[in-house]
Order: structure tokens, then sequence, then C-alpha cells
């Protein structure tokens, strides 16, 4: 079965498809955050903080972290601030990381300073970006998110985006990236503006499980965009994207009815074992309330490192 295997410090995360729903933590994103970007310029990191906190303590897996505060000369400025982000996170909480950016110069910069085995986020199926982000996975031994777009853009024709990411994987084998080592994106599109956007979801992720056997993720929240009441949507979807498949998602885990939909889907899939989390989580619960949720035992898909180098395998 695969698995794909992200760690901090000290705790290791198995993604897969026998493993609880991997929620990765998208707050700690300046774009459309323009207060957040202003601050982040300023040296202020106050609510990174808070959102590293509250994501953690809502129930967060993993926390994606973007520093990307400005479309001016991103090279100078994104380097520089995604190190500082990183390393304040890292002092704060202790769950593994995801590094996001378009800026390879700010992927690798980030790869120097994150404990254990983080996610980089992301390479696409273009040419320049494949030469400059798969040697970087491989050379610090870490797996990589791979969207499903290349030169041409994003096609609207599945097939298409499936043999996007099947082209990916091939190339990361060809850098001595094995398959398990790949995240696919497949790409949600949304549903107020492409009637059939689910289904299409639905059948790649089949196929990404079936023929290619890899762990797969998205920005859930693009499904509803555009529409009134979206976090109903986006509870919907989450038990239906698990159910073809999806192994992980980038969202946002403040959301209790979207983290209620998470837990039910892994207590139905059967990887909450004995509905351990479920139970913990909801044991006090009463209607109207928001449950916060109970702190997981170290089974599943968390365990301690056990003293491992905070680094996993780095090559020169």
């Amino acid at each position: 079965m695969t698995r794909t295997i992200v760690a901090s410090a000290t705790r290791e995360i198995a993604i897969g498809f026998d493993q609880p729903f991997c929620v990765i933590g998208e707050r700690i994103n300046p774009t459309g955050r323009k207060k957040l970007a202003a601050e982040m310029v300023q040296g202020n990191f106050d609510t990174v903080r808070k959102d590293a906190l509250e994501q953690v303590a809502a129930g967060a897996t993993m926390l994606d972290i973007n520093a990307g505060v400005t479309a001016v000369d991103p090279n100078a400025t994104e380097p520089g601030l995604m190190v500082q982000t990183l390393q304040i996170v890292q002092e704060l909480v202790d769950i593994p990381l995801a590094i996001d950016s378009s800026v390879t110069a700010a992927i690798e910069a980030g790869l120097k300073v994150a404990r254990g085995r983080p996610l980089i986020n992301s390479v696409t199926g273009e040419e320049d970006k494949l030469e400059a982000i798969l040697p970087l996975a491989r050379k610090y031994d870490v797996p990589v998110v791979a969207i499903s777009n290349d030169e041409t853009g994003i096609s609207m024709d599945p097939d298409v985006r499936f043999e996007v990411a099947r082209k990916i994987v091939q190339r990361a084998m060809d850098h001595g990236i094995k398959p398990e080592d790949v995240v696919v994106d497949p790409l949600v599109m949304p549903i107020g503006a492409l009637g059939d956007a689910g289904l299409q979801v639905f059948a790649l992720l089949r196929r990404l499980r079936e023929e290619l056997k890899v762990n797969t993720t998205c920005g859930l929240s693009n499904i509803s965009f555009g529409l009134p009441h979206r976090h109903g949507i986006n509870a919907g979807f989450i038990p239906m994207v698990i159910g073809a498949g999806m192994t992980s998602a980038i969202m946002n885990p403040c959301r209790p009815q979207e983290m209620e939909a998470v837990r039910a889907a892994n207590v139905l899939a059967g990887v909450d074992k004995d509905c351990g989390t479920w139970i913990r989580t909801y044991k006090d619960f009463r209607p109207g309330e928001h449950a916060a949720p109970a702190p997981a035992p170290l089974d599943g898909g968390a365990r301690r490192r056990g003293g491992r180098a905070a680094r996993l395998g780095a090559q020169a």
C-alpha cells in the first residue's frame, strides 16, 4: 500500500489509502489576505503564530507554509520570509510542514531550515519546473506535490490532466524519486462554473489510485468557489473525494463542519480504529456546540521518531 512519509523534528505522519485523511492547514498563506501580507512584510508574525496554533488545535495533520507576500521581485523577498516563517512555526508546533512556493529559491531556502521531512508544494508538468524542483526533492529526500498542468495550462479534459500526472511521476522516477513520494493534485475545478467538476475529480482520483498508485491532494475549497454557503459544499465534497481515493487536502481545519466531515469519513472508511478519534472528540458533544478535537494517540498515521536525525537522508 502506497504511503508518503512526512515528518517534523520528532513526529512522522503517513499519508496513504489505509491512513486517516491528512488535513493540511491552509491558513499561513498571505495570498488574498492583505493584512497578513502587510504584517509579514513588516516583520510582524503575530497572525502567523495565531494561525499555526489554532490550526493544530483544530486538528490539522500538517501545516502549509506560504510566504508569497508580493509579486514584485519575489526572488529577492520570498526566500528570507520563508525561512523566518518556517523557523517561527517550528518553534510553536511539532507537526510536519509543506513548503509552498512558486519560487524555486524560496523552496530551497525552506528545505535548508525545515526540520524532519517536509513536503514540497509544488511542481507542475512544465519543463522548467520539473528540472528545477525534482532535483531538490531528490537532494533533500522529500516528497513533492505534483500539479496536473503543464505549458498548455489547465486542461478541462480530465484524461489530459491524468497524462500530465503520469508524466510527472515518470520524470520523478527518472530523478530517483519513488512514486510514493509524489502526491498528485488532480486540480479541482469550481462546481459553480463547471457542472461536472465533481464527477471529473472522482474519476481522476480512482485512476490515480488504481493506475498510478499515488497519493493525492487538492485545494479543497476550490470546489465551492463563487457559491453561497461554501462550507456546506466543502463538507459534502470531503467524504466523496475520500471515497474516491483522495488521501489529503489543503483546507481550513478551523471550520468545524468540514472537520466533522473528515472525521466521519475516517470512521466510515475504517481508518479511525475502534472509532477512537471520533469518540474522544465528540463524547461530550452537545447540539449547537462545536467540539474541540481531543489529542490523538501516537498510533496509526503518527509516530514518534525516537531520536532520528532532524533531516532524513539529505544528499549532497
